[in-house]
């Protein structure tokens, strides 16, 4: 006997529907169901490296952390460590620093966040286009930034930007424009870190353009004879046809964004400078981990930022069953 069953590209299969296999007289395990057994003892043996990795490097120091957010814990501190409850996380509540470290945080956010999606989808979109002279080379050019130690190009837009000695006001002055403070004003310090951000977009570029290349053609064939200019191709098709791509850099940028440190720190020193606009929650919480090194505080902070993050990226995915489009249907 078979039975045809529909697969998701729309061909049909012939499956054997062979009844269950039936107990052996005796009770004990089939044969079938030893293999199966066996095999899953084989699978789980392979697979417990990453359980034993994802415990030790993972799980416990969650635990630890989660832990510490309870105690007084501190490196400095002779006395031994002493249970205090939720005194913690009351203090996280009314400290005033986790409000202004989170507000600068939403601000630089609200700024870079769309230009590090909408930048990198509208390259990708310029290097797939087929009128294009020498696209491998201008991707290979716009991807070769993400592979330069970030340390290193921080420090190189440290020396460019100075207002002073810097060769971009110098190269504005050459043509009559006053160059901005731009790593020491407060108006200009987030157009300069997201400009600097800018500068590694290559890795969700390369992503976009896997994306795009996956687009059927048929469709955009169909949607030239129907007299669709390109900008109603990209809004009507690529678009929706790459949203499970855009919403995967979006989960990514947002998740980074949570823990933006690296070039606040290196430019600033963790000051905060100027006038608290690049004290990051993230920073808050390497200087009260170690420079303070008031650990029980410091385990409270990272578990905020866990929470919130969390929440943050389940509404994303709550969302995406609005907004992103799957080939074979909602994945829900």
């Amino acid at each position: 006997m078979s039975t045809t069953i529909p697969t998701r590209g729309g061909a049909a299969d012939l499956v054997s529907a062979a009844p269950p296999p039936s107990p052996s007289p005796s009770g004990r395990p089939s044969s079938e169901d030893r293999l199966h057994r066996r095999r899953g003892r084989i699978g789980l043996w392979f697979a417990m490296p990453w359980i034993v990795g994802f415990v030790l490097f993972y799980a416990a120091p969650m635990a630890a952390s989660l832990w510490f957010s309870f105690t007084d814990f501190s490196l400095t501190s002779p006395d031994p460590i002493a249970f205090v409850g939720g005194d913690n996380w009351a203090r996280l509540v009314r400290d005033r620093e986790v409000i202004d470290s989170a507000l600068v945080t939403i601000k630089f956010g609200l700024l870079s966040l769309p230009l590090t999606i909408l930048v990198p989808l509208g390259f990708a979109w310029l290097l797939t286009a087929k009128q294009l002279w020498g696209r491998s080379i201008f991707r290979t050019l716009f991807y070769m930034p993400s592979v330069i130690p970030f340390v290193a190009a921080v420090l190189v837009f440290n020396g460019m930007l100075n207002s002073q000695t810097g060769w971009a006001n110098r190269a504005l002055s050459a043509v009559g424009i006053p160059g901005p403070n731009w790593l020491n004003s407060e108006v200009w310090i987030y157009p300069t870190l997201t400009l600097i951000a800018l500068w590694g977009i290559g890795n969700a570029m390369i992503i976009f353009i896997a994306g795009i290349n996956s687009v059927p053609a048929d469709l955009y064939d169909a949607a030239q004879v129907d007299g669709a200019s390109s900008w109603q191709q990209f809004r009507t098709i690529t678009v929706p046809m790459i949203s499970p791509v855009l919403f995967y850099n979006v989960v990514v940028a947002l998740i980074g964004l949570f823990q933006y440190f690296l070039v606040p720190f290196v430019l600033k020193n963790g000051s905060g400078d100027p006038g608290g606009a690049t004290f990051f929650y993230s920073m808050y919480f390497y200087r009260t981990l170690f420079r303070l090194q008031n650990m029980g505080y410091a385990a409270t902070l990272a578990w905020m930022m866990f929470l919130v993050g969390l929440v943050v990226t389940g509404l994303l995915f709550w969302s995406a069953r609005y907004w992103v489009h799957y080939e074979f249907g909602d994945q829900s």
